[in-house]
């Protein structure tokens, strides 16, 4: 049995779209741990065992889960699908101003909340899990900023997408 192998351009079309699923996994996985975490605590171990540094830890190591397996699944998925198939979806994915918008609000809170959880924190955990928990945390709220923001009614612009038509296809048609 021969090898599966990929053109370049359905090789760079799957980084992409996997980069994307990483993306978001660990966008929603850093939303969804720490509620989590805390309810399995507090449902097995009771309250005592909470503390600020078991959380923001869970928060990252679950960010981290979720890139991980949401990029596993997107590989799969994409790298054994056709590749015109494969191409048309980058190029949704690339022109999807929700994505985009998603990306950036994360991308914001991430950024504050890296810089602002060790600022308030600063004695009650390790600043490895108060910058990266932070990190984790931010990205979350700023996914549900953009989700909010959609919600109320301030959704983001659609674009057209306009594909060149090249003289090869002109010719086959």
């Amino acid at each position: 049995m021969s090898p599966i192998t990929m053109t370049d351009a359905h090789a760079a079309d799957t980084e992409y779209l996997v980069r994307q699923a990483m993306n978001t996994g660990y966008q929603w996985s850093s939303l969804v741990a720490p509620p989590l975490y805390i309810a399995f605590v507090v449902s097995r171990r009771g309250r005592g065992d909470l503390s600020f540094n078991r959380i923001l830890r869970s928060t990252w190591i679950g960010g981290l889960a979720g890139a991980g397996l949401s990029g596993g699944g997107a590989y799969a998925r994409y790298a054994y699908s056709n590749a015109d198939s494969v191409r048309l979806r980058r190029i949704e994915t690339a022109y999807d101003t929700s994505v985009a918008r998603r990306n950036d609000h994360s991308t914001i809170g991430a950024i504050l909340a890296a810089v602002l959880t060790p600022a308030i924190l600063w004695k009650r955990a390790n600043i490895v899990n108060l910058v990266l928990g932070g990190a984790g945390i931010g990205s979350g709220v700023g996914l549900l900023t953009h989700y909010a923001k959609s919600a109320a009614g301030d959704a983001p612009a659609k674009v057209d997408i306009v594909l060149p038509v090249t003289p090869s296809d002109k010719d086959t048609k």
